[in-house]
């Protein structure tokens, strides 16, 4: 049944659903009270993300003369919202919609799914961890009133300090790789099939670090009463992050869990053009390697980078899933009014 007719059935279950205007309202009031600035970008752009795991929904711009151009639902409104910070706008954010193509309809994925970002000017990725606890606490008192957010069951308290774990620590403490194995291919490989993944020859080192990443580290997350932060992503899971410069092999990336669910991904944005444009050639090659649909970079936003972007945090937060822990149900399909295995079954 779909989910506008279980609400006329059962008038009870809008609370339910307008957990989701709650959460965006408390995001909004938090953000302008701490002096960001609300900004809004395109949806239809003619360059997406190049990230290459990442599919896209393409589509075509009809001109008034007959002109047609290609064009794509944007992944993510990073790229013009740092193209902002370049302009001089400091602390910002924004909540919009997204699309991510060839994920499926799951408890956890919706092909169109609301997303919040949020950029400061002069900041790096610690800074962003803390706008993320205290986001956290400031919606969990407006929506539940309390410090506490009970999710199936289980209490978490926001108001202690959250978990912080390298992703370096995280393998050697629940996958047994120490942080030299981490790196190496070959001994990655010996780790999964231990574990009775199916790997070979041709198993990239990506594909087993993902393998084990999801099945040996995230499973584990959930233990936690407290959300936690991993952080220090190997240097090539971070396409628009700055290296460490304590040790290049890592990027600053941090990604944040609560109730065993991955809700942001952060970083200190890389901010040297020649640097990223050369990661853009390398994303866009691999994702024609992939059999992804193929498109060229964003040169205006390396005109950005070369005009100068100051040193930068910034984040992109799944609102689904908020709204989901929020309103203590197991699927963000409970909580959109029109989720897509609805609209398009």
């Amino acid at each position: 049944m779909k989910n506008w007719k279980k609400i006329k059935q059962n008038p009870d279950l809008k609370e339910q659903f307008l957990i989701r205007e709650k959460v965006i309202d408390g995001i909004r009031d938090f953000f302008k009270s701490n002096d960001f600035h609300e900004v809004e970008t395109p949806m239809m752009v003619k360059y997406p993300g190049t990230e290459p795991f990442l599919e896209v929904f393409e589509t075509e711009l009809k001109w008034a003369n007959g002109k047609r151009q290609q064009a794509f639902m944007l992944t993510s409104p990073e790229f013009a919202m740092k193209k902002l910070l370049v302009a001089g706008f400091e602390n910002i954010f924004q909540v919009c919609k997204s699309f991510r193509n060839g994920e499926g309809i799951s408890s956890r994925h919706n092909p169109e799914f609301t997303i919040l970002e949020w950029y400061r000017s002069n900041a790096s990725y610690e800074e962003i961890m803390q706008d993320c606890q205290d986001l956290m606490l400031s919606l969990s008192k407006r929506v539940n009133g309390s410090d506490i957010l009970e999710y199936q069951g289980k209490k978490y308290d926001l108001s202690k300090d959250w978990v912080k774990i390298s992703v370096a620590e995280a393998f050697e403490k629940w996958v047994g790789v120490d942080i030299d194995g981490l790196l190496d291919r070959n001994k990655m490989i010996e780790r999964a099939k231990q574990e009775g993944y199916q790997v070979d020859d041709k198993t990239t080192w990506e594909e087993v670090y993902n393998q084990l990443f999801l099945n040996l580290i995230e499973s584990q997350l959930v233990n936690y009463d407290v959300p936690v932060i991993l952080y220090d992503y190997p240097a090539s899971q971070a396409a628009y992050s700055k290296k460490k410069q304590s040790d290049p092999r890592f990027a600053q990336r941090f990604e944040f869990y609560l109730g065993g669910y991955e809700l942001g991904n952060a970083f200190s944005e890389e901010n040297d053009p020649k640097v990223q444009e050369e990661k853009f050639r390398e994303d866009l090659q691999l994702r024609k390697e992939l059999g992804k649909t193929d498109y060229g970079m964003d040169e205006d936003y390396l005109d950005a980078l070369k005009e100068g972007l100051p040193p930068s945090g910034g984040i992109a937060v799944g609102v689904d899933r908020l709204v989901m822990l929020f309103a203590n149900t197991k699927s963000i399909q409970e909580t959109m009014f029109f989720p897509a295995q609805e609209v398009f079954e």
